[in-house]
């Protein structure tokens, strides 16, 4: 009898207790529901007004009557026709081109052979030597201005483009440095090691093991210098004087100033043409990132 009676007892304190676990089931998934729809409707405000700004960019360019007002554009090309001149637009964006360009060639190859050794030896100067590599990454340009202008006079370098990439290269060096060794981490030492007993020596185990392992890390090296120098406006600013020889981050203030009013319609279009190489370049490269690293199936066997 005591076991018989347990069972209806068990039963029903089950059946009394289950609607409250549905019901706290239920509770627990609403609140998750409401929170993620908090979070997606915060999202969405903020694609708002990071969209809102470039939405304006494209509707002034071709906007006859263009204000800081976001409005229905009069459509025009006259933005257009007025910037696409060879002083306005082509001859400063083949400078920045040109300062931009060579400053990330050679601050990519300066970073694969400064990332190499602080990857591959151990040192009692390498903790240091990296602590004032990440510290570098954080000094802001404008700090170094004025003494880097002033060496640049007194060594008759002022107004010069090649070296004025240099200083590009060199500013962005640390952070090229620090990434790439990251990225360089991640090739296994062993592949080295073999190349090593088939006779190669260091440099062609840099170039014909280590690199081909960690070309998407050096693509995305080279896609934030690039992006980095392209925006740049303070350094051409200071360091090109002549006008002829300014990049296009520095010639968009012109239209800013010019007859003591802003040219929106044409600053909106200059900025789109502004935008396209660091567009293409990203469409050219990221393609080369779709793979990810070639690191799988290289140790087997």
């Amino acid at each position: 009898m005591a076991a018989t009676d347990s069972a209806p007892v068990a039963a029903v304190s089950a059946g009394r207790r289950a609607p409250v676990r549905v019901r706290v089931g239920r509770t627990r998934k609403g609140r998750v529901r409401a929170g993620r729809s908090v979070i997606n409707v915060l999202l969405l405000l903020f694609s708002v007004l990071y969209l809102v700004p470039l939405v304006w960019m494209v509707l002034a360019s071709v906007n006859a009557h263009a204000s800081f007002r976001l409005s229905v554009p009069s459509p025009t090309t006259a933005n257009f026709r007025h910037v696409l001149t060879y002083d306005t637009t082509f001859r400063p964006m083949l400078n920045g081109l040109l300062l931009c360009g060579g400053g990330t060639l050679v601050c990519v190859v300066c970073s694969i052979l400064a990332a190499y050794p602080l990857s591959r030896f151990r040192s009692r100067l390498r903790r240091p030597f990296l602590y004032t590599i990440l510290f570098s990454t954080g000094l802001p340009i404008t700090a170094v201005m004025i003494p880097v202008y002033s060496m640049f006079v007194q060594v008759n370098l002022i107004d010069s483009m090649p070296a004025t990439t240099l200083f590009l290269a060199a500013s962005a060096l640390p952070f090229g440095i620090w990434l790439m060794k990251n990225f360089m981490d991640g090739v296994p030492v062993v592949l080295e090691e073999a190349a090593r007993i088939d006779g190669a020596n260091s440099m062609q185990v840099l170039w014909r093991i280590v690199l081909p392992l960690m070309w998407p890390g050096v693509i995305v090296v080279t896609i934030f210098t690039f992006i980095s120098m392209w925006g740049n406006f303070f350094v051409p600013f200071i360091l090109l004087l002549t006008p002829e020889k300014l990049p296009a981050s520095v010639s968009v203030f012109n239209f800013l100033s010019a007859h003591d009013y802003t040219q929106y319609g044409q600053l909106s279009a200059f900025s789109i043409l502004y935008s396209i190489p660091v567009v293409m370049l990203y469409l050219v490269l990221a393609r080369r990132l779709g793979g990810g690293f070639a690191l799988g199936g290289a140790l087997k066997g």
